[in-house]
């Protein structure tokens, strides 16, 4: 192990260089995965309720439900395993009810106050009425930015997302 690298971080392991025009082109390096096809699955958002939850991503927002099954939580009470996601998407979020007084306090301040959440479309402007139309309360006027059109929206538990559609 090299000086000052902490032990397990890519330690001997091969790397790849990588060039990323958000980095301004600078290559950086990342490790080569051992593990085969890697993705991020769920993200859990901690919310008050599970129906009201459900039905502002599926009706406002327009993912699908893929799953609602009974589940036990880690000292065997019954709870709900809920899964919603985009269409097509790989990466879901589990719906996750706040259980105990430290839970129920982040409800709605997952990231603290800041943008947590990033939601991509093909056309800004037909999700941006469509979800406007279903509802869902937008914090921010639309903007075009270097990346793309961007607002900001609060989900039913008041976390604060970007929709974000490609410049126009």
């Amino acid at each position: 192990m090299m000086a000052n690298q902490q032990p397990g971080i890519t330690a001997g392991l091969p790397t790849q260089e990588h060039t990323d025009k958000r980095c301004g082109g600078a290559g950086w390096s990342r490790p080569v995965s051992y593990a085969g096809a890697v993705h991020l699955g769920l993200i859990a958002v901690v919310v008050s309720e599970y129906d009201p939850a459900i039905s502002f991503f599926v009706d406002a927002l327009g993912f699908e439900l893929t799953e609602d099954s009974p589940a036990l939580t880690g000292d065997g009470r019954l709870k709900r395993w809920v899964v919603v996601r985009p269409p097509g998407a790989a990466t879901g979020l589990l719906l996750a009810q706040a259980d105990g007084d430290d839970q129920a306090a982040i409800v709605g301040r997952q990231a603290a106050g800041r943008v947590g959440f990033f939601l991509h479309v093909d056309d800004f402007d037909v999700a941006y009425a469509r979800m406007a139309s279903a509802g869902v309360r937008f914090l921010t006027a639309p903007r075009t930015e270097p990346y793309g059109q961007v607002a900001v929206f609060a989900d039913i538990a008041g976390n604060r997302w970007d929709l974000i559609g490609p410049a126009p």
